[in-house]
């Protein structure tokens, strides 16, 4: 048997210490010939169905304490609230009504203060993407996502919008050189970066797997709609940035923290489900109390998961401008898969933005549209009202499925010809069509967001799926 420690039964939901205790005690004298993963995989099952060990003299001592027979039980149930907290709903006649169900679901939390859903919105697991959930001293791994830190960066070059016909043979070939998309791989070359030697990755038990991992997929981008673009951005008169209104190259990306913000995910999800027992319909919900041991090793494990996103968005664009001679004269960024801690109304909460923007007053952000569309590059306005929040982009109005159902390949050829973009890679899944309009998606959060520039996509490489 492996050495089994406190730590490691944490880390599966086994946060009572009179439980782990007897964990350990039991797993010495009966599972000596045991692997740790084999141990650990089986008190996952006892935890997730307790009344099926019942019966053995073993493991039913486990399971009547998780059930509550001895001593209480290691979890707390919650019931939901009948009124749901405050929300406002932005541009509602383009959002599909199961988000909005999703959403009002997510209110009657008992920890829930107030949201917001940008019109963006479409169903996602747990919080609908596109929402806002601010929250009292708990953390709740879904409503962050499953792809932590997941982000824009834009970086202005000092070139006129003419660069990319100029070089466009070149930067073709930058792009093929020096981005990966995708589940597995990354790049040739070895990516350096001050985040792998963050010590969490030694200090948590779970993370120490994943650091070769993430040493590999750095600076890499995942599937669906991640994506690296080069385009034009126009800047309006006066723009918060202080250069010059007129029309500059840029490069856009979108992506997160790749494998290690899933595992993240996964791993304190499950713990959270383990200890917080909502009604069924509910359970994705569930939530880390910030006062915890888990919650405050998932808000450790998360900020690693952003600041690594981070790094791999530098490294894509480090590696792309130097590549072709260029350097940037300004980089705006933002997360919008992430929580945060803020004061609304006087009191501290936790923001959960899952595909939405922070726009607190004069924060810069990005809102992308689609391969053929413009994305805005904006200011918030600092609205109490939208939990000082923004759309993430257009929003999808199709699902996966659908988009590959009703868009053929020569077809979208045809329209991002007819917009003058060159796609590398990528799939009918992320045709345009599949999005929903941007200009109604900013007109409706015009009170939320002021307008800086405006990006228009010419190369666009994304993952083939």
């Amino acid at each position: 048997m492996g050495n089994l420690r406190t730590k490691d039964l944490s880390k599966i939901g086994y946060v009572n210490d009179q439980l782990r205790s007897l964990v350990i005690n039991t797993a010495t004298k009966h599972f000596k010939h045991y692997s740790k993963e084999e141990i650990l995989a089986l008190l996952t099952d006892i935890l997730n169905n307790p009344e099926q060990f019942l019966d053995d003299a073993v493991t039913g001592k486990i399971a009547e304490k998780i059930i509550g027979k001895v001593d209480g039980p290691i979890f707390k149930s919650y019931d939901l609230m009948d009124e749901p907290a405050p929300y406002k709903v932005y541009g509602a006649k383009e959002i599909e009504p199961i988000a909005i169900k999703q959403m009002e679901l997510a209110m009657k939390l008992p920890i829930t203060v107030q949201g917001a859903l940008m019109p963006d919105a479409h169903m996602g697991f747990g919080l609908p993407i596109g929402g806002v959930l601010a929250a009292t001293n708990a953390v709740i791994p879904y409503a962050v996502g499953m792809d932590i830190g997941c982000r824009m960066a834009l970086s202005i070059v000092d070139e006129t919008d003419a660069f990319i016909k100029r070089y466009d043979y070149l930067i073709k070939q930058a792009l093929r050189n020096f981005t990966h998309f995708g589940m597995e791989g990354g790049l040739e070359i070895r990516q350096e970066h001050e985040v792998l030697d963050d010590p969490l990755f030694q200090q948590f038990a779970f993370l120490k797997p994943l650091r070769s991992k993430a040493i590999r997929q750095l600076g890499s981008s995942g599937g669906g709609n991640h994506f690296v673009e080069f385009g034009e951005i126009e800047l309006a008169e006066n723009n918060s940035l202080g250069l010059p209104a007129k029309k500059y190259t840029a490069l856009l990306t979108h992506s997160g923290s790749r494998g290690l913000g899933a595992a993240i995910a996964k791993q304190y999800t499950q713990i959270a489900m383990n200890t917080c027992k909502l009604p069924r319909h509910a359970q994705q919900l569930a939530w880390l109390d910030m006062g915890s041991e888990a919650g405050q090793e998932y808000w450790l494990a998360m900020t690693l998961a952003g600041d690594y996103a981070k790094a791999c968005h530098e490294k894509i664009h480090g590696n792309l401008l130097k590549s072709l001679g260029l350097k940037a004269i300004h980089v705006t960024e933002n997360h919008h898969n992430f929580a945060w801690k803020e004061v609304l109304e006087g009191k501290e909460v936790i923001v959960h933005r899952k595909g939405a923007t922070p726009a607190h007053k004069g924060e810069l952000g990005i809102i992308p549209g689609s391969m053929t569309t413009p994305a805005y590059l904006v200011t918030g306005k600092g609205a109490n009202s939208a939990v000082n929040s923004a759309s993430h982009g257009a929003g999808r109005a199709m699902s996966r499925q659908k988009a590959k159902d009703n868009m053929t390949v020569s077809a979208m050829k045809k329209l991002l010809s007819n917009a003058g973009v060159t796609l590398l890679g990528g799939s009918v899944e992320e045709n345009p069509l599949a999005y929903k309009d941007i200009e109604s998606v900013i007109k409706a959060q015009s009170e939320l967001v002021n307008i800086e520039g405006k990006f228009l996509p010419k190369i666009v490489k994304m993952n083939k799926d």
